[in-house]
């Protein structure tokens, strides 16, 4: 009964808070100035987060070294970014060469150190390796981390840069030599991986008027194919879309997909969950009762049946699984029925990811429903991830075992770090605005945003 109560008392207060912080005055904190945060520079040596570099709450494994001639050369993009100097020893660019994270992170890192150090630039010692100068397994072979210092060479300087590259969000930062610091990033794949339970935007639903449209393009309001059942075997019937989860249209993301018999084809993330048949299974057949379980995509396996159908009432017929595949895409969409189904790409699926059951996490979600059902509306919300999932994510991993929970279903940010900080991104604001620090003397820190060829606001 813990559970239960803890939810319900958790969510009431989510309910009576969230839509008037976010819909009323300036929002959260109304009236109160956050003060600045004193920034403490890295120890020589010290590493942060306070884990080994290669590891998952760092910048995660080696997938392999790039050259110019593999196929993953199209990972890397060139950086050329006029307020870093790179070095360039080989005369060939390759500093340059990064992923796009770690391009991001270095660029707004950049502009941490203007502000801090006027006068002064940020300064790429080594960046992608292509002639195996580095230790074996460096992620310098694959464009994920560079060593860095101050235009100025000024070694005093190092410790606080050090802070300025946790701050601008590498994934893992080492005091490494008195020369330079070493930064990385996690590969965009296990980034992409990292995204909760969506659809990619171009994955097709039926509306109750038999056309079908583009997740991209669905509105809440709008009535969709789903399933009555809680395992998805119950009728067919239009359910209607009450909210997004997760929006995020411009996120590349890792998808798996199903490639059925019947030929339905669906992609979905990792995290998310998928009904299908827990033995053996008759193509066409109606699944009998008890014969459905869910599971991750990431956990479906080959032979398994899930349900298909081409948009007609009744139910859905089971239809096996003959290839599993995994692409990137950009755009991940996660609508919220009032059944917690929905039909996509002609299979049926769970709305929810996360925690291993679509049960559990379809009762979870009842506090946002009555909501939904008393308002009309579950509190403002564009892109990103919805206020209720985000307070449902901190209270499975407050009060639920470990394993109930998929290892990629958390966000992007959820690693271990000695002191948080104010994270830092170019994805979310117009064109020629990026976020940065107004970094004072004092060492203290407050957020802004520079406009190309302006002044901070």
């Amino acid at each position: 009964m813990l559970l239960p109560t803890l939810v319900t008392c958790l969510a009431g207060c989510a309910f009576l808070l969230s839509p008037v912080s976010e819909g009323c005055g300036p929002g959260r904190g109304f009236g109160k100035r956050r003060s600045p945060r004193k920034l403490a520079p890295l120890a020589y040596k010290q590493f942060s987060p306070n884990v080994a570099e290669k590891t998952l709450g760092a910048s995660g494994r080696y997938e392999g070294k790039i050259t110019r001639n593999s196929e993953r050369f199209k990972e890397l993009t060139p950086n050329y970014n006029p307020d870093i100097i790179f070095k360039d020893e080989e005369n060939t660019g390759a500093d340059r060469m990064m992923t796009q994270r770690c391009k991001d992170k270095l660029n707004s890192l950049a502009i941490s150190v203007m502000n801090l150090w006027p006068g002064v630039r940020l300064r790429v010692t080594e960046g992608w390796d292509e002639d195996g100068h580095h230790s074996e397994e460096s992620l310098h072979y694959e464009g994920r981390a560079v060593d860095i210092t101050t235009s100025d060479r000024d070694r005093n300087k190092y410790a606080m840069l050090a802070r300025l590259a946790v701050e601008a969000g590498f994934d893992w930062v080492y005091y490494e030599s008195k020369a330079h610091i070493h930064c990385s990033v996690k590969s965009d794949h296990s980034v992409a991986a990292k995204s909760g339970g969506c659809f990619p935007g171009e994955a097709l639903v039926t509306l109750a008027s038999g056309a079908q449209k583009s997740i991209i393009d669905l509105r809440p309001g709008e009535r969709v194919l789903a399933s009555a059942g809680s395992d998805g075997s119950g009728e067919l019937l239009y359910s209607k879309v009450l909210v997004f989860l997760d929006r995020a249209p411009a996120t590349w993301t890792l998808f798996y997909t199903l490639h059925t018999e019947a030929g339905a084809r669906l992609s979905l993330t990792a995290a998310h969950l998928i009904f299908v048949s827990q033995g053996n299974c008759s193509e066409g057949a109606l699944p009998a009762r008890g014969a459905l379980r869910t599971a991750y995509a990431s956990g479906a396996r080959l032979g398994q049946c899930v349900l298909v159908s081409q948009g007609e009432a009744g139910q859905g017929r089971l239809s096996r699984i003959t290839r599993i595949s995994t692409r990137a895409s950009r755009g991940a969409f996660a609508p919220l029925t009032q059944q917690g189904t929905l039909v996509v790409d002609g299979v049926v699926a769970s709305c929810y990811a996360v925690v291993d059951q679509h049960a559990l996490a379809h009762w979870a979600f009842s506090p946002l429903r009555l909501i939904h059902s008393w308002t009309g509306s579950t509190g403002s919300h564009g892109d990103g991830i919805h206020w209720y999932s985000q307070l449902l994510h901190w209270l499975g991993r407050v009060l639920l075992d470990s394993g109930r929970l998929h290892p990629l279903g958390v966000a992007q940010d959820d690693r271990p770090k000695p002191v948080e900080p104010y994270r830092t991104t170019m994805d979310h604001l117009p064109r020629r605005e990026t976020f940065v620090f107004l970094l004072r003397h004092d060492g203290s820190s407050l957020g802004g945003t520079k406009r190309e060829g302006g002044a901070v606001n």
